[in-house]
């Protein structure tokens, strides 16, 4: 059994979403001083790699005190989306790989992106679902939707189709991925298990992925 790393370091400086601000992280205390360390961090929920859950968009919506611990965690597959300069993913593209995600409960996208994490290229242009694609992966039986990308909907997006079709269904949405092509063609275990937060409509997770070498997807 591997356990593959899916999660970018939570660091002072990090790429985060446009208008959200970075992580702070400051001493209180020195073992020289106090004879202990401890450090004060200071970020948002949406910090680095990421669960989001329906009270993100939805008035409604259920926030992190409504699901039990089993439901971040499941059968994973991920599909290999590379090759392709943003755009849309259709239907179309999916459909190929319906028998593996019937199969799955946790969906992981490999566009590829992470590549650019830390330059400007990573904030632009990345391929999204189309809304029909979103809807059409409702019909599953999946927990949730991972991207290493820094969202699942446009940048400039002011309505968030995609965020709203999946986690009006119950899909969570996993975004800020990384390493997903070391996932291809295996089967494995997805965790992403969020800080246990009160009222949280958002948290970073520490996502990996646990790899039977022997098992092929």
């Amino acid at each position: 059994m591997r356990c593959i790393d899916l999660s970018h370091t939570i660091r002072p400086g990090m790429p985060c979403y446009s208008g959200t601000p970075g992580p702070l992280i400051q001493p209180l205390a020195s073992i020289e001083e106090h004879g202990f360390a401890e450090k004060l961090f200071t970020m948002s929920s949406h910090t680095g790699t990421h669960v989001d859950l329906p009270s993100h968009m939805l008035l409604a919506g259920s926030s992190l005190d409504a699901f039990s611990i089993e439901r971040f965690a499941g059968k994973g597959s991920a599909i290999d989306l590379r090759g392709r300069t943003g755009g849309v993913i259709t239907v179309e593209e999916l459909s190929p790989f319906k028998d593996l995600i019937k199969e799955s409960e946790f969906l992981l996208l490999c566009s590829g992106w992470s590549q650019y994490w830390g330059s400007p290229a990573y904030y632009e242009g990345y391929p999204t679902l189309s809304s029909e694609a979103a809807l059409w992966l409702t019909g599953f039986h999946l927990k949730g939707l991972g991207v290493d990308m820094i969202s699942v909907d446009v940048s400039d997006s002011d309505d968030f189709p995609v965020h709203n079709r999946l986690l009006q269904n119950g899909i969570i949405i996993v975004e800020n991925l990384v390493c997903l092509s070391l996932l291809l063609h295996f089967s494995f275990i997805f965790c992403g298990f969020p800080l246990k937060i009160i009222d949280a409509e958002a948290s970073p997770v520490r996502a990996v992925a646990l790899i039977d070498n022997e098992k092929k997807a």
